[in-house]
């Protein structure tokens, strides 16, 4: 199972620090250790997310997750995603930006850093949309009932997440941002992104149920006729009417799939940003920044598998409340990064320390639950056996 699961990342482990060796001796093979250690720490809470919703997600969709999206994650977050954000904040080509990385690394790190505020204002609000919604939901289970009970009392009233995001967002680009219009359109896009991105997927997934529901329904009533017809073996060896292209249910499952897709990448895009910025304290070197985020970014992804096929998020059922958490940490992180510096020790800090928390909770239910002893028959029934046990 581990093998498995993690048999990529141990791979592409092993290749990476290959090339950090190869690239910049003993020293690139350490950067690039401690910056994989980085982005696992700051993006733990992302697997945990990433798990939930791609256990909603076909095998199909699954599968491009695990491969185009490996290939998104890895290369276009963490490689291509700063060059771009330097040729747009510099003027500069593609190729240019990718020169002035490599051979003036002092100014590329401070095109980047003042791209910041930008970056964590879209990826800020978006995280703080996801948090939000959360939060603001009426569950069954509850990890902190004194927090949330209230905060999902008051989230009865319609759209409360968006008033409480813009809030904050038109906060802090008065108080801290150096360009506040700047900033304000850029977390206004990650909020548009979030209820676009979040609502198309539970739409189409809406629909794909639907269309189960009355296909099992019809299904139920050709059945039936058959029966009364007497044809159930002609029916049988024939096999369903077939029609051209698609069905319904499947038209919906892909098209609830590919939202769920993006919007598994933006999530993933809004959790790389902090760490892309905060990489720059370890290294300004691109591809010692690749390659260590990469590798990361690999462990998140086997990890995310890991929890699907484990079952882990049933198992242990605050995981996901924790990691929840943990978003609003980082996304409070960012929003404050905007205008004061906040030390990645504290952003990955609190993100870990409130999933462990939250997983230290969950194994102290599970053995409650397994303490409990079983419940007396009760009833009629019960006095039967009652009366036959004596």
């Amino acid at each position: 199972m581990i093998l498995r699961t993690f048999g990529w990342s141990f791979g592409v482990t092993a290749v990476g620090l290959l090339l950090a060796l190869l690239y910049g001796g003993p020293a690139g093979l350490a950067l690039v250790a401690v910056l994989s250690i980085l982005e696992i720490s700051l993006s733990f809470d992302n697997a945990v997310v990433n798990a939930k919703v791609l256990d909603r997600m076909s095998p199909f969709w699954q599968k491009i997750f695990l491969t185009i999206g490996i290939a998104i994650a890895v290369f276009g977050m963490r490689l291509v995603f700063p060059l771009v954000i330097v040729a747009l904040t510099a003027q500069l080509g593609p190729f240019q930006a990718f020169d002035l990385a490599l051979n003036d690394s002092e100014r590329y790190h401070d095109l980047m850093n003042d791209a910041y505020p930008t970056i964590a204002a879209f990826g800020g609000m978006f995280l703080m949309m996801l948090f939000l919604n959360f939060v603001f939901e009426e569950r069954a289970e509850k990890w902190l009932p004194w927090l949330e009970k209230p905060l999902a009392r008051i989230g009865r009233l319609d759209q409360l997440a968006v008033v409480v995001a813009a809030g904050a967002l038109s906060f802090v680009a008065w108080l801290a941002a150096e360009d506040p219009g700047t900033v304000m359109i850029a977390g206004v896009l990650g909020m548009i992104t979030y209820i676009l991105v979040n609502g198309l997927g539970e739409l189409f997934s809406e629909a794909a149920e639907s269309d189960d529901a009355d296909e099992d329904e019809e299904a139920g009533e050709e059945s039936a006729a058959a029966v009364a017809r007497g044809a159930v073996k002609e029916a049988a060896a024939d096999g369903p009417p077939r029609r051209g292209g698609p069905s319904p249910l499947a038209v919906a499952t892909g098209k609830a799939g590919f939202f769920l897709f993006l919007y598994l990448e933006v999530l993933d895009a809004s959790f790389s940003f902090d760490g892309v910025i905060g990489a720059f304290a370890i290294s300004t070197d691109p591809i010692v920044i690749a390659l260590g985020l990469g590798i990361g970014a690999m462990y998140i992804r086997s990890l995310t598998v890991f929890l699907v096929r484990k079952g882990t998020l049933h198992e242990y059922v605050y995981l996901e409340h924790g990691a929840h958490w943990a978003i609003g940490a980082l996304a409070t992180c960012m929003l404050i990064s905007i205008g004061h510096h906040v030390p990645e020790w504290i952003t990955g800090g609190l993100g870990a320390g409130l999933i462990i928390a939250a997983f230290a909770s969950s194994i102290i239910r599970r053995r409650g639950e397994d303490r409990e002893p079983p419940e007396a028959p009760s009833g009629e029934g019960g006095k039967a056996l009652h009366s036959s046990n004596v």
